[in-house]
């Protein structure tokens, strides 16, 4: 679990980050408007059709905790990749994550290969946080106050960093001990130092291990349900108990296919 948001590799004689208001925005992801280099609403997603949502949405009522992924799915944009963008390394860092979605490598030599190339500060970190806020997805908001008023935990759990994570979280009103993801190492001065490879996002299969921690912190009969865009959400279950694919972002074709139940819109599951 991630408990500091912008961690240290040593022993830091610097004062503690100050945390910054999201200053996120409610929109379509679709271009109008969004914060500079946000993701924009696909065509495929405009025109795919959701899978089961009257369905999804009785799943949603039966489960007691509800976990989210956060990259193209709570937000509209690719935390990782809006950040190597902002400090200059976009294209080389898309060329890594290209070769990372054809197999090549894994998830975390892939992580530790992009975070090389980026080298952010600390004080980047900030700017970035501070400058280019994320942009909550549609009826996002909404969905989560509606799952916190009828008594389910919410988590998020993300192969993203905490740092960028936890404005979003708290703008959400969800506990940061609540949030699963990677951490950013720095050494005394600021400077980049590594990632902690002891988080279990750090890794192929580590949505899967944060839900079975889920799962020995809470009754080991509740219901939990995944909710993302990605094959690492689809294949947290087993231990979720269900899977629900989302494309208001963009839609991976192999997850559609995949997906049992699949909705274009947060609103889709808030059905009586």
């Amino acid at each position: 679990m991630s408990g500091s948001v912008l961690s240290l590799a040593r022993p830091a004689a610097a004062a503690a980050t100050n945390g910054h208001n999201l200053l996120a925005k409610q929109l379509n992801c679709n271009g109008n408007g969004t914060a500079g280099g946000a993701a924009k609403t696909t065509v495929a997603s405009a025109i795919t059709p959701p899978k089961q949502p009257q369905l999804a949405a009785k799943v949603i009522q039966q489960s007691q905790i509800v976990c989210f992924d956060v990259d193209s799915t709570v937000i509209c944009e690719e935390g990782i990749d809006e950040l190597a963008e902002y400090c200059g390394k976009g294209s080389e860092v898309a060329r890594v994550t290209k070769e990372a979605m054809g197999g090549a490598m894994t998830f975390q030599d892939a992580l530790k290969i992009r975070l090389n190339i980026i080298r952010p500060t600390q004080q980047q970190v900030r700017d970035f946080i501070r400058e280019r806020p994320s942009t909550l997805s549609k009826n996002v908001r909404r969905f989560v106050a509606h799952l916190k008023a009828e008594g389910k935990q919410v988590y998020l759990i993300s192969g993203g960093f905490d740092c960028l994570i936890a404005p979003v979280a708290n703008e959400l009103g969800i506990p940061l001990k609540n949030v699963y993801a990677n951490k950013m190492l720095f050494d005394y001065l600021g400077e980049y130092d590594s990632f902690d490879i002891t988080q279990p996002t750090s890794r192929s299969g580590g949505k899967a291990e944060a839900i079975a921690l889920i799962k020995q912190e809470n009754s080991g009969d509740s219901l939990i349900t995944m909710i993302g865009d990605g094959a690492t959400d689809l294949e947290a279950v087993p231990p979720a108990n269900y899977f629900i694919g989302f494309g208001g972002n963009v839609v991976r074709p192999e997850v559609y296919r995949r997906a049992q139940y699949y909705v274009t819109d947060f609103e889709q599951l808030m059905a009586e």
